[in-house]
């Protein structure tokens, strides 16, 4: 917020000094009238309060709920993040959609997951579990919590 103040106070500074050095006839070097500017937006922005940010309703909105996070299998690989989302926002609010790709080839894998309120995740898993998607048969479900990852392959 101080960024965008600053800017639009600078300019303004520099327009009514060059409208006053015009007006009056003054000589001032330019730089010298960009170090009284700076100087002068510098001392005005300590002055600004500054407005603390509210939060808009869906960001209040989405601190207010526990999510919980599906696992959603057996996915056609032609189906994109906008289609599952549409797909899940007819049972409730959608947070976020990942579908997983392999590393190697970026080809997608046919699984994914989807974050949702807790309440329309149960009501997600109801009517999407089993459901006929673009020709294949979801499996929806609580995702599981991942295994903490041991990258050293030593066996203790």
């Amino acid at each position: 917020m101080k960024s965008n103040t600053s800017v639009l106070l600078s300019v303004a500074v520099a327009i009514l000094g060059f409208i006053v050095i015009s007006v009056s006839g003054i000589n001032i070097p330019g730089q010298y009238l960009f170090v009284i500017g700076a100087l002068a937006t510098g001392l005005a922005i300590q002055f600004i309060p500054t407005t603390k940010s509210t939060n808009t309703s869906e960001e209040a909105n989405t601190a207010d709920f526990t999510t919980a996070t599906l696992y959603v299998g057996n996915l056609p690989y032609r189906a994109n993040e906008m289609a599952i989302r549409t797909l899940f926002s007819e049972h409730g609010k959608v947070i976020s959609v990942r579908l997983m790709k392999d590393k190697h080839t970026g080809k997608r894998r046919g699984f994914g997951f989807v974050e949702m309120p807790e309440e329309d995740a149960k009501n997600a898993i109801a009517a999407l579990n089993e459901y006929e998607f673009q020709d294949r048969s979801l499996k929806v479900r609580e995702a599981n919590e991942r295994a903490p990852r041991n990258d050293d392959n030593s066996e203790n």
